[in-house]
């Protein structure tokens, strides 16, 4: 029944290409930014909820 609404559409196809046009830039985009993070930042991210202090990432160095 979808399908059948769907295709009445007229360029309906185009959607698809351009919705993977944006994800695709955008995913690569997120994985360069994930590696190429510091890993003294990530650390202390992942250790943030188990601290009771305040200290910040530039005092631990």
């Amino acid at each position: 029944m979808l399908s059948k609404y769907l295709s009445s559409i007229e360029g309906i196809s185009a959607y698809p290409i351009f919705s993977l046009f944006i994800f695709i830039p955008f995913f690569l985009a997120v994985t360069i930014w994930v590696f190429k993070l510091d890993k003294k930042y990530l650390n202390y991210m992942g250790e943030m909820p188990l601290n009771d202090s305040t200290e910040s990432v530039e005092d631990r160095n």
